[in-house]
Protein backbone atom coordinates (compact mmCIF):
# COMPACT_ATOMS: atom_id res chain seq x y z
CA UNK A 1 0.00 0.00 0.00
CA UNK A 2 0.97 3.43 -0.69
CA UNK A 3 0.59 6.68 0.17
CA UNK A 4 -1.36 8.95 -1.81
CA UNK A 5 0.49 11.85 -3.79
CA UNK A 6 -2.32 14.73 -2.76
CA UNK A 7 -2.99 15.01 0.73
CA UNK A 8 -6.17 17.37 0.34
CA UNK A 9 -9.43 15.34 0.61
CA UNK A 10 -12.84 17.21 1.58
CA UNK A 11 -13.86 14.93 4.17
CA UNK A 12 -17.95 14.75 4.40
CA UNK A 13 -20.26 13.73 7.49
CA UNK A 14 -24.26 12.61 7.04
CA UNK A 15 -25.94 12.69 9.43
CA UNK A 16 -29.97 11.89 10.10
CA UNK A 17 -30.57 15.74 9.89
CA UNK A 18 -27.40 17.18 8.42
CA UNK A 19 -24.13 17.49 5.87
CA UNK A 20 -20.98 18.66 7.22
CA UNK A 21 -18.21 18.68 4.57
CA UNK A 22 -14.67 20.36 5.35
CA UNK A 23 -10.90 20.41 3.92
CA UNK A 24 -8.53 17.53 5.47
CA UNK A 25 -4.88 16.94 4.81
CA UNK A 26 -4.18 13.69 5.23
CA UNK A 27 -0.38 14.46 5.20
CA UNK A 28 -0.15 16.85 7.49
CA UNK A 29 -3.13 15.07 9.81
CA UNK A 30 -4.88 18.58 9.97
CA UNK A 31 -8.23 20.20 9.59
CA UNK A 32 -8.82 23.45 7.95
CA UNK A 33 -12.37 24.46 9.41
CA UNK A 34 -12.42 27.67 7.63
CA UNK A 35 -13.52 25.52 5.24
CA UNK A 36 -16.57 24.14 7.02
CA UNK A 37 -19.87 24.30 5.49
CA UNK A 38 -22.87 22.46 7.79
CA UNK A 39 -26.08 22.27 6.10
CA UNK A 40 -29.62 21.34 7.36
CA UNK A 41 -30.90 18.29 5.07
CA UNK A 42 -34.58 16.81 5.21
CA UNK A 43 -33.68 13.06 5.35
CA UNK A 44 -37.42 12.36 4.95
CA UNK A 45 -37.32 14.45 1.30
CA UNK A 46 -37.17 12.84 -1.96
CA UNK A 47 -34.19 11.63 -3.21
CA UNK A 48 -33.63 14.82 -5.99
CA UNK A 49 -33.69 17.05 -2.96
CA UNK A 50 -31.22 15.17 -0.57
CA UNK A 51 -28.63 15.15 -3.11
CA UNK A 52 -29.37 18.98 -4.43
CA UNK A 53 -28.42 19.78 -0.51
CA UNK A 54 -25.08 17.14 -0.71
CA UNK A 55 -24.03 18.98 -3.79
CA UNK A 56 -24.81 22.63 -2.87
CA UNK A 57 -22.27 21.62 0.35
CA UNK A 58 -19.05 20.11 -1.48
CA UNK A 59 -19.08 23.15 -4.02
CA UNK A 60 -19.32 25.88 -0.52
CA UNK A 61 -16.79 23.62 1.09
CA UNK A 62 -14.48 23.55 -2.01
CA UNK A 63 -15.35 27.57 -2.69
CA UNK A 64 -14.20 28.06 0.79
CA UNK A 65 -10.94 26.38 0.01
CA UNK A 66 -10.18 28.00 -3.21
CA UNK A 67 -10.30 24.51 -4.83
CA UNK A 68 -11.84 23.50 -8.08
CA UNK A 69 -12.58 19.77 -6.80
CA UNK A 70 -10.90 17.14 -4.55
CA UNK A 71 -10.84 14.07 -3.83
CA UNK A 72 -14.23 13.11 -1.61
CA UNK A 73 -14.24 10.86 1.74
CA UNK A 74 -17.97 10.27 2.93
CA UNK A 75 -18.75 9.33 6.38
CA UNK A 76 -22.26 7.47 6.06
CA UNK A 77 -24.87 6.10 8.50
CA UNK A 78 -25.71 2.80 7.51
CA UNK A 79 -27.01 -0.06 6.37
CA UNK A 80 -24.98 0.82 3.15
CA UNK A 81 -23.16 -0.75 0.54
CA UNK A 82 -19.99 1.71 1.03
CA UNK A 83 -18.02 -0.29 -1.62
CA UNK A 84 -20.18 0.54 -4.50
CA UNK A 85 -21.92 3.66 -3.19
CA UNK A 86 -25.55 1.65 -2.91
CA UNK A 87 -27.94 2.86 0.00
CA UNK A 88 -29.29 0.04 1.71
CA UNK A 89 -31.15 2.53 4.35
CA UNK A 90 -35.08 1.23 4.98
CA UNK A 91 -37.07 0.78 7.75
CA UNK A 92 -34.84 3.88 9.61
CA UNK A 93 -37.07 6.76 9.51
CA UNK A 94 -34.39 8.64 7.42
CA UNK A 95 -33.00 8.89 3.67
CA UNK A 96 -35.52 5.67 2.77
CA UNK A 97 -35.72 7.84 -0.64
CA UNK A 98 -32.70 7.00 -1.26
CA UNK A 99 -33.12 3.34 -0.92
CA UNK A 100 -30.89 0.63 -3.83
CA UNK A 101 -29.75 3.88 -5.46
CA UNK A 102 -26.28 4.20 -6.45
CA UNK A 103 -25.87 7.57 -4.13
CA UNK A 104 -21.84 7.98 -5.16
CA UNK A 105 -22.88 8.05 -9.10
CA UNK A 106 -25.37 10.44 -8.65
CA UNK A 107 -23.41 13.02 -6.51
CA UNK A 108 -20.52 12.16 -8.91
CA UNK A 109 -22.50 13.07 -11.69
CA UNK A 110 -23.43 16.19 -10.72
CA UNK A 111 -20.03 17.45 -9.25
CA UNK A 112 -19.09 16.44 -12.76
CA UNK A 113 -16.51 14.43 -11.19
CA UNK A 114 -14.82 10.23 -11.62
CA UNK A 115 -17.05 8.15 -8.89
CA UNK A 116 -14.07 6.58 -8.63
CA UNK A 117 -12.53 10.18 -6.96
CA UNK A 118 -15.39 9.45 -4.23
CA UNK A 119 -14.65 7.06 -1.27
CA UNK A 120 -17.50 6.03 1.38
CA UNK A 121 -17.30 4.27 4.34
CA UNK A 122 -19.55 3.84 7.84
CA UNK A 123 -19.80 7.23 9.99
CA UNK A 124 -18.81 5.21 13.48
CA UNK A 125 -16.14 3.30 11.80
CA UNK A 126 -15.24 7.02 10.95
CA UNK A 127 -15.91 8.46 14.09
CA UNK A 128 -12.89 6.31 15.82
CA UNK A 129 -10.80 6.64 12.86
CA UNK A 130 -10.90 10.62 12.83
CA UNK A 131 -10.12 10.49 16.66
CA UNK A 132 -7.20 7.52 15.89
CA UNK A 133 -5.59 10.19 13.00
CA UNK A 134 -5.83 13.34 15.20
CA UNK A 135 -8.04 12.96 18.09
CA UNK A 136 -8.54 11.51 21.44
CA UNK A 137 -6.83 8.18 20.18
CA UNK A 138 -3.55 9.26 18.69
CA UNK A 139 -0.78 7.07 19.20
CA UNK A 140 -2.45 4.40 20.23
CA UNK A 141 -1.66 0.95 18.32
CA UNK A 142 -5.12 -0.81 19.65
CA UNK A 143 -8.40 1.39 20.07
CA UNK A 144 -11.83 1.17 20.39
CA UNK A 145 -15.07 3.11 19.87
CA UNK A 146 -18.74 4.31 20.83
CA UNK A 147 -21.09 6.95 19.67
CA UNK A 148 -23.98 7.60 21.91
CA UNK A 149 -27.20 9.42 20.42
CA UNK A 150 -29.80 8.52 18.43
CA UNK A 151 -28.33 4.75 17.96
CA UNK A 152 -25.18 3.14 19.10
CA UNK A 153 -22.21 3.34 16.63
CA UNK A 154 -19.43 1.24 17.68
CA UNK A 155 -15.71 0.92 16.20
CA UNK A 156 -12.27 -0.90 16.56
CA UNK A 157 -8.96 0.19 15.40
CA UNK A 158 -5.73 -2.03 15.48
CA UNK A 159 -2.81 -0.94 14.17
CA UNK A 160 -4.17 1.67 12.14
CA UNK A 161 -6.52 -0.05 10.43
CA UNK A 162 -10.25 0.64 11.67
CA UNK A 163 -13.83 -0.92 10.67
CA UNK A 164 -17.07 -0.86 12.08
CA UNK A 165 -17.51 -3.64 14.95
CA UNK A 166 -21.47 -3.24 14.30
CA UNK A 167 -22.62 -4.28 17.88
CA UNK A 168 -25.80 -1.88 18.31
CA UNK A 169 -27.71 -5.13 17.30
CA UNK A 170 -26.11 -7.49 19.84
CA UNK A 171 -29.29 -9.04 21.44
CA UNK A 172 -29.83 -7.62 25.43
CA UNK A 173 -33.13 -8.13 27.21
CA UNK A 174 -36.15 -7.64 25.28
CA UNK A 175 -34.63 -5.95 22.19
CA UNK A 176 -30.85 -4.99 21.63
CA UNK A 177 -28.03 -2.85 23.00
CA UNK A 178 -29.13 0.19 21.23
CA UNK A 179 -32.13 0.19 22.54
CA UNK A 180 -30.51 0.73 26.03
CA UNK A 181 -27.47 2.88 24.84
CA UNK A 182 -29.13 5.93 23.12
CA UNK A 183 -31.42 8.82 23.42
CA UNK A 184 -34.48 7.25 22.79
CA UNK A 185 -33.64 4.83 26.22
CA UNK A 186 -33.60 7.85 28.25
CA UNK A 187 -36.58 9.48 26.90
CA UNK A 188 -38.47 6.42 27.82
CA UNK A 189 -37.19 5.82 30.76
CA UNK A 190 -37.51 9.33 31.85
CA UNK A 191 -41.05 9.34 31.03
CA UNK A 192 -41.67 5.94 32.66
CA UNK A 193 -40.33 7.27 35.76
CA UNK A 194 -42.01 11.08 35.88
CA UNK A 195 -45.19 10.61 33.13
CA UNK A 196 -43.31 13.32 31.58
CA UNK A 197 -42.18 13.32 28.01
CA UNK A 198 -38.42 15.57 27.41
CA UNK A 199 -37.31 16.29 24.04
CA UNK A 200 -33.50 15.66 24.68
CA UNK A 201 -30.77 13.77 27.08
CA UNK A 202 -29.75 17.41 28.55
CA UNK A 203 -32.96 18.45 29.93
CA UNK A 204 -32.19 15.35 32.10
CA UNK A 205 -29.20 15.96 32.83
CA UNK A 206 -29.61 19.33 34.07
CA UNK A 207 -32.75 17.64 36.77
CA UNK A 208 -29.95 15.26 37.49
CA UNK A 209 -28.64 17.18 41.08
CA UNK A 210 -31.95 17.95 42.05
CA UNK A 211 -34.37 15.08 40.69
CA UNK A 212 -34.58 11.40 41.53
CA UNK A 213 -35.64 10.24 38.71
CA UNK A 214 -33.38 11.85 36.12
CA UNK A 215 -30.25 10.28 38.44
CA UNK A 216 -31.71 7.09 38.50
CA UNK A 217 -32.36 7.14 34.63
CA UNK A 218 -28.59 7.75 34.18
CA UNK A 219 -27.60 5.37 37.12
CA UNK A 220 -29.51 2.66 34.51
CA UNK A 221 -28.06 3.53 31.41
CA UNK A 222 -24.93 3.48 32.99
CA UNK A 223 -25.22 -0.08 33.86
CA UNK A 224 -26.76 -0.89 30.15
CA UNK A 225 -23.83 0.31 28.93
CA UNK A 226 -21.36 -0.94 31.50
CA UNK A 227 -22.78 -4.51 30.45
CA UNK A 228 -22.19 -3.27 26.62
CA UNK A 229 -19.15 -2.21 27.28
CA UNK A 230 -18.08 -5.94 29.01
CA UNK A 231 -19.18 -7.91 25.97
CA UNK A 232 -17.38 -5.10 23.76
CA UNK A 233 -13.82 -5.04 25.63
CA UNK A 234 -13.08 -8.71 25.92
CA UNK A 235 -13.03 -8.97 22.15
CA UNK A 236 -10.76 -6.20 21.64
CA UNK A 237 -8.44 -5.68 24.33
CA UNK A 238 -8.02 -2.19 23.63
CA UNK A 239 -5.57 0.22 25.11
CA UNK A 240 -8.29 3.06 25.04
CA UNK A 241 -11.92 3.79 24.83
CA UNK A 242 -12.65 6.67 23.17
CA UNK A 243 -16.51 7.93 23.83
CA UNK A 244 -18.76 10.17 21.54
CA UNK A 245 -21.83 11.12 20.69
CA UNK A 246 -24.12 13.86 21.95
CA UNK A 247 -24.62 11.83 24.96
CA UNK A 248 -20.63 11.79 26.03
CA UNK A 249 -21.18 15.67 27.18
CA UNK A 250 -22.78 13.95 29.86
CA UNK A 251 -19.75 12.06 30.53
CA UNK A 252 -18.78 13.07 34.10
CA UNK A 253 -22.79 12.48 35.31
CA UNK A 254 -22.33 8.32 34.27
CA UNK A 255 -18.60 7.72 33.88
CA UNK A 256 -18.10 6.80 37.95
CA UNK A 257 -20.74 4.65 37.63
CA UNK A 258 -20.04 3.24 34.22
CA UNK A 259 -15.96 2.15 35.65
CA UNK A 260 -17.96 0.55 38.93
CA UNK A 261 -20.19 -1.46 36.39
CA UNK A 262 -17.34 -2.37 34.10
CA UNK A 263 -14.82 -2.83 36.86
CA UNK A 264 -11.59 -4.40 36.18
CA UNK A 265 -11.67 -4.48 32.60
CA UNK A 266 -11.31 -0.57 32.88
CA UNK A 267 -7.63 -1.57 34.51
CA UNK A 268 -4.63 -0.29 31.89
CA UNK A 269 -7.14 1.01 29.63
CA UNK A 270 -7.50 5.07 29.19
CA UNK A 271 -11.60 6.02 28.82
CA UNK A 272 -11.17 9.30 26.78
CA UNK A 273 -14.04 11.47 25.99
CA UNK A 274 -13.72 12.43 22.09
CA UNK A 275 -11.68 15.12 20.95
CA UNK A 276 -12.69 15.89 18.05
CA UNK A 277 -16.69 16.41 18.36
CA UNK A 278 -18.71 16.53 14.82
CA UNK A 279 -15.85 17.00 12.99
CA UNK A 280 -14.05 13.43 13.87
CA UNK A 281 -16.58 11.76 10.99
CA UNK A 282 -15.49 14.31 8.70
CA UNK A 283 -12.02 13.83 9.00
CA UNK A 284 -12.10 9.95 9.73
CA UNK A 285 -14.31 9.48 5.96
CA UNK A 286 -11.48 11.63 4.31
CA UNK A 287 -8.80 8.94 5.79
CA UNK A 288 -10.38 6.76 2.69
CA UNK A 289 -7.73 8.13 1.09
CA UNK A 290 -4.99 8.09 3.45
CA UNK A 291 -3.50 5.07 1.54
CA UNK A 292 -4.78 3.49 -1.48
CA UNK A 293 -3.32 0.31 -3.11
Amino acid sequence: MQQTNDPLVLGIDIGGSHITAGMVNISKKTYDDKTTVRLRVDSHAPAKDILDTWTQAVSMAWNNAGAETTRIGIAMPGPFDYKNGISLIKGFHKYEALYQLNVRDMLADRLAISSSHILMRNDAEAFLQGEVFCGAARGFNHAIGITLGTGLGSARSHNGVTTDAELSVTPYLDGMAEDYSSIRFFLRRYKELTGKEVRDVRTIADEVEHSVFAAQVFREFAHHLGMFLKHFIPMDHPEVLVIGGNIANALPIFERELRREVGDLFDGMEVRKAALGEAAALIGGACCWEFVK
